[in-house]
């Protein structure tokens, strides 16, 4: 991707979860995309789900320790954490330096409110391959993404073997 109008370089972001269909994504990315990004801000984003703490309270009977929701805030966060410095390591091994970013929230809404914010030019996440029934129940956080962010959008799957 060349410079944009004002020396400004392209921005390509990779959305990443625990998953092996985004570990996937990524590394398909750096292998098949590195020359393209190579000159490019490359950020690799994350967003952990908010805590259902509907779950929490029912499991202590309504009363829970202030102390173990913000233990499992520090957790999740912890994990977000570990996640991004893992991908920073494989960008690292390609050449590319990349930026980490991670938001609390709904991962499809977040996706695309960075993608905004952040003025992305390319969006590439992976797939979970879900079939018609899991995507009605769950929703598909890849296909909400290619029909509400304000870039390009790159869905990577797995190759079915």
């Amino acid at each position: 991707m060349e410079e944009g109008k004002r020396g400004e370089k392209k921005k390509v972001m990779v959305a990443i979860d625990e998953s092996e269909n985004s570990n996937f994504a990524l590394e398909w990315t750096l292998e098949k995309l590195r020359d393209t990004i190579a000159d490019s801000d490359v950020i690799i984003f994350t967003a952990q789900p908010k805590f259902d703490l509907g779950s929490v309270y029912a499991s202590t009977l309504g009363a829970v320790p202030v102390g173990l929701i913000t233990s499992l805030q520090e957790n999740q966060k912890k994990i977000a954490s570990i996640l991004l410095d893992k991908a920073k390591d494989k960008c690292a091994k390609y050449g590319i330096v990349a930026e980490t970013v991670k938001e609390i929230g709904d991962p499809k809404y977040a996706i695309c409110e960075a993608v905004e914010k952040l003025n992305i030019e390319l969006l590439v996440l992976g797939s979970h391959n879900r079939g018609p029934v899991q995507r009605a129940f769950l929703g598909s956080v890849s296909n909400y993404c290619v029909n509400n962010a304000k870039c390009p959008v790159l869905v990577v799957k797995i190759p079915a073997v």
